[in-house]
């Protein structure tokens, strides 16, 4: 099956996993969970601008582990995709699973927020992991929502 395609712009304002994330590694975990053509900019960020950011726009004095602002839904998604290094990285040694499959998750939890998708209800949550588990499969990275 095709995948749609994608306009990607990948910033690294703190290059500490630069090296993890080559350009074609993150296209194609966007392109995954991609449903139509994408104009999509990644942004690795440091914790300061990853709390300033989560604070101007949700109101809380955190860094998180991504923030997605999303522009369009169709005919073109159009995003940003922001991702925070420190607590990526933080949350992977957390959970004991690799850096790269972290980021991957989070690659596509943002791609699907970009679409629309949402997880604050219950079943808007069950309905997103279960989209998010199938997609990373796909990929041949296991459930991030198994308990260990």
């Amino acid at each position: 099956m095709s995948r749609p395609e994608l306009s990607l712009s990948l910033q690294f304002a703190d290059p500490r996993h630069r090296a993890l994330l080559p350009r074609h590694k993150v296209q194609r975990y966007i392109r995954a969970a991609l449903e139509l053509p994408g104009e999509i900019a990644v942004r690795i960020v440091n914790a300061e601008e990853g709390r300033s950011l989560n604070r101007e726009y949700r109101g809380k004095d955190y860094a998180t582990n991504v923030l997605t602002f999303d522009y369009s839904h169709e005919p073109v998604v159009g995003a940003d995709l922001v991702l925070c290094a420190e607590v990526v990285e933080k949350e992977a040694g957390d959970m004991g699973v690799p850096l790269l499959d972290h980021y991957a998750h989070l690659l596509v939890h943002g791609t699907l927020h970009a679409q629309g998708y949402d997880h604050e209800a219950d079943d808007e949550a069950e309905c997103m992991e279960a989209r998010e588990t199938e997609i990373l499969a796909g990929l041949g990275i296991a459930d991030p929502y198994r308990k260990r």
